[in-house]
């Protein structure tokens, strides 16, 4: 099992892997599913920047409120949206880096007490800030392998 420490570098470590893994893709390989029915390499890193901008932004409600309310968002659906489909990676590419700068920060930040903190999702249920630090770790190295199947990396 990773340590804490492990996992926030994880976070930290993802957006240059993500750069590193597309830098070079053709609009080809950009455009291919990592499986059958599955997102393209463009829609997955557009996922991760939708898909970690609302992460952190719970953690932050957790950080701050009694045991918000967290909301759910249809990432099936963003990821047909034009921009997701589509569009320019580098915007996604910036924002994961920069958002995963502040993200790692501020885990490291928090106070020991802090990290039983919970949200409440209404599909997840209750969500603690250690939760979201272990999930969203995998998420993007998951999601990093499904971004190299679908470029041939």
């Amino acid at each position: 099992m990773a340590t804490r420490e492990e996992l926030i570098s994880k976070i930290e470590a993802l957006p240059g892997l993500v750069r590193a893994a597309v830098t070079g893709a053709t609009d080809a390989q950009l455009a291919r599913p990592y499986r059958e029915g599955g997102w393209n390499a463009r829609q997955v890193v557009h996922h991760l920047a939708d898909s970690h901008m609302n992460a952190f932004i719970r953690c932050r409600l957790i950080a701050t409120e009694d045991n918000p309310s967290l909301k759910p968002y249809d990432q099936d659906i963003w990821a047909t949206l034009p921009d997701s489909h589509t569009g320019p990676l580098e915007p996604s590419l910036a924002i994961l880096s920069g958002l995963h700068t502040r993200w790692a920060a501020f885990f490291r930040a928090l106070a020991e007490d802090a990290w039983s903190r919970t949200g409440l999702h209404p599909e997840n249920g209750a969500m603690s800030l250690q939760l979201i630090l272990d999930s969203y770790a995998a998420h993007g190295e998951r999601h990093l392998g499904h971004i190299r199947a679908g470029i041939g990396s």
